[in-house]
């Protein structure tokens, strides 16, 4: 039992720190937190050496400069949190209204942002908290440490603005947030390729599920965040056969079922098996490639779409698709079928395919690109360096994916009444004598 309880709590402890990356709260709130305990330090300290103590690079001030210091710090560090959350804002709904709804995440998630936000707070924290132990007469020695530590503070804070700043305007740059969706869709993919230990793959039709096997019912509507194999494997009886009725990435509603069990395993493991599948209020990517290709087509939509219209974006959106690609169309996909030492097999039928991913990558976009020949141009360049990469990887089983997406782009592009040249030039994209490196149409 101590076992299946580490199992759910690993699963719960992942989702916690993903949680914690997307939250504009936690990172500035231990930051702020710091800066309280900071003053409660730094003005023990001065209690302690007394506020005329020469120590090195200590500053030196009266008690009526520094109050004015203090308060004037804290003014603007508290006056400049609402600008920096304002800025945040502004650049949300700009990611929201240009990009897609989606990849808002990728900007809650910035560090740098949560970072700035929280040293803002807890410098006004701090210098409010030093404020009264500013005792005695005007013309008294300040508490050198507590002000020295309050001047460096703000020094470093208005660095951290100015680099904000920079960073915020460049992340707000479209091959910046289609690289950081890539990036992180990347490191998805090399961590679902590395399969479970101790388990061996088999067939699922060696293992068929019983016509007596109950239903396990899924216990909230939401996303499929997260499976954790040895979570289910562990939660029931040596023999056991599991078949996961949805996969990650997809949405599941209450009362759906969740996972079918032969034979029978008795109702309190029902709560050990469903707390092994993580379902979320929001679409993640902690186990789920798919939704980097999400993102990153949405994108592209919205480039391609009327109210926008920007060809060249959904270029550069393709050409991160292809990056992901390139890593998904080779990795090794989860077997959808696995069996521990004692038995217990896991099934997982719903898998997503190569085939799958291939069509999920680029069937929007082909459909939207019929009139943008520079569009269709770099899909076809796209798809033939995919199938290529695949063909030299030595699995070439997503071949006719790949293929098919080109002949139904040049069969759909001859069909949208563009000028015969045009025609020529994307037809052309087809051979691999063309140049594989320009994008530049």
């Amino acid at each position: 039992m101590a076992r299946r309880d580490g199992m759910a709590w690993g699963l719960r402890a992942a989702a916690v720190r993903y949680r914690f990356a997307e939250s504009l709260f936690l990172l500035p709130s231990i930051v702020m937190a710091s800066g309280i305990l900071l003053a409660i330090g730094a003005t023990s300290l001065d209690t302690a050496l007394g506020h005329d103590a020469d120590l090195p690079f200590l500053l030196t001030m009266t008690n009526n400069a520094a109050l004015w210091l203090l308060a004037t710090v804290a003014g603007a560090m508290i006056t400049t949190v609402g600008v920096v959350f304002s800025l945040t804002v502004v650049s949300l709904q700009l990611a929201s209204n240009h990009f897609s709804p989606r990849v808002m995440r990728s900007f809650i998630r910035d560090r740098l942002s949560q970072g700035v936000i929280g040293l803002l707070v807890g410098t006004f924290f701090y210098c409010v908290l030093v404020l009264p132990h500013l005792s005695g007469e005007d013309s008294d020695p300040a508490p050198r440490v507590s002000l020295t530590i309050a001047v460096a503070l703000t020094l470093i804070t208005v660095i951290g603005i100015i680099v904000h700043l920079d960073h915020l305007a460049r992340s707000l740059q479209v091959g910046n947030v289609a690289r950081a969706i890539a990036v992180e869709g990347e490191k998805v993919v090399a961590a679902a390729s590395r399969a479970p230990r101790g388990l061996e793959p088999v067939e699922p039709k060696d293992h068929p599920i019983a016509d007596d096997a109950i239903v396990v019912p899924c216990q909230s509507s939401g996303w499929v965040s997260q499976v954790s194999v040895p979570g289910l494997l562990h939660a029931v009886p040596p023999g056991t056969t599991l078949r996961l009725e949805t996969r990650v990435g997809a949405y599941i509603h209450a009362g759906e079922p969740l996972l079918r069990v032969s034979p029978p395993v008795p109702e309190r493991a029902h709560r050990t098996l469903a707390a092994a599948v993580e379902i979320a209020d929001t679409r993640t990517m902690l186990q789920d490639v798919d939704f980097a290709i999400r993102q990153l087509v949405d994108i592209g939509l919205r480039a391609l779409s009327p109210a926008i219209h920007d060809p060249t974006t959904a270029i550069e959106v393709i050409l991160r698709l292809g990056t992901v690609l390139r890593a998904v169309l080779v990795a090794p996909l989860p077997p959808t079928g696995l069996r521990d030492g004692s038995g217990r097999v896991l099934l997982s039928p719903w898998n997503l395919e190569h085939d799958e991913y291939v069509a999920h990558a680029f069937d929007q976009l082909r459909q939207s690109s019929l009139t943008e020949p520079d569009v269709a141009t770099a899909l076809l360049r796209v798809l033939r360096m995919l199938r290529s990469h695949v063909q030299d990887a030595g699995q070439p089983g997503s071949v006719p994916a790949i293929e098919r997406q080109m002949r139904l782009l040049l069969d759909a592009v001859g069909e949208a009444g563009l000028h015969p040249e045009d025609l020529r030039r994307i037809e052309a994209m087809r051979s691999d004598d063309t140049d594989p490196a320009d994008h530049s149409h």
